[in-house]
């Protein structure tokens, strides 16, 4: 899969940096070593912030800054590694959804970064382009219906948007029968963080997803 970056994206947020991970996995409905993992985070999260001063984390803080600078009010359309945070700040539990999905969004409230997570197999062409979402393009976020994506970063295949910071596509999501995972994540603060947050996922996918045949594209 070959992952493009559009001018208007490079103009708008020239430190944009990404890491896309491709793997062979086996998806599960719930595993209890991964959520005792995420508990004892969340607990740690708790003691560390608070839903004031998560909005100066600098992965944070910088996808809220795409936003404005994209054309969308990141406070009405929060990004999702910010949803997830202020989430679990708030003391609501995070959704149990899959194997595959709930480490993604440990990885998200760890780092701060809004993670994409497709089913590789369901992408449409062999490219995937982040740009900025227009008027009226059609979107179906996964669990909100109709998304409105303009100004919004998003990552078109040769059909259309499969993943925005806010919702990813219900037509590229993630099932219990995925077998091909492609997870982005997406470093509107640049590269520092990146690869660690990348060795996160790998390490995770390794243990609780029997991730093989694992590739990294650096763009």
């Amino acid at each position: 899969m070959k992952i493009e970056v559009s001018s208007e994206i490079r103009t708008a947020c020239p430190a944009f940096a990404g890491v896309a991970i491709s793997a062979k996995v086996v998806n599960t409905a719930y595993n209890e070593e991964l959520w005792k993992k995420i508990n004892e985070f969340t607990v740690r999260y708790r003691e560390m912030y608070t839903t004031d001063s998560i909005k100066d984390m600098t992965t944070i803080h910088a996808t809220r800054e795409a936003y404005k600078k994209c054309g969308k009010d990141p406070s009405r359309y929060r990004p999702s590694g910010e949803a997830l945070c202020r989430r679990i700040l708030r003391g609501i539990s995070l959704y149990q959804i899959d194997t595959l999905v709930d480490l993604i969004n440990l990885v998200s409230i760890r780092f701060g970064y809004s993670i994409g997570g497709f089913d590789a197999d369901k992408i449409v062409g062999d490219a995937l382009v982040l740009g900025i979402g227009k008027a009226g393009e059609p979107y179906e976020g996964i669990g909100r219906g109709e998304l409105n994506i303009e100004g919004m970063p998003v990552y078109r295949d040769a059909v259309g948007g499969i993943g925005t910071p806010t919702s990813d596509n219900e037509r590229t999501k993630l099932e219990l029968g995925t077998t091909h995972l492609l997870t982005i994540i997406n470093g509107y603060s640049g590269k520092e963080g990146l690869r660690d947050a990348a060795d996160y996922m790998i390490e995770l996918l390794k243990e609780f997803a029997s991730a093989e045949d694992i590739k990294q594209i650096e763009f």
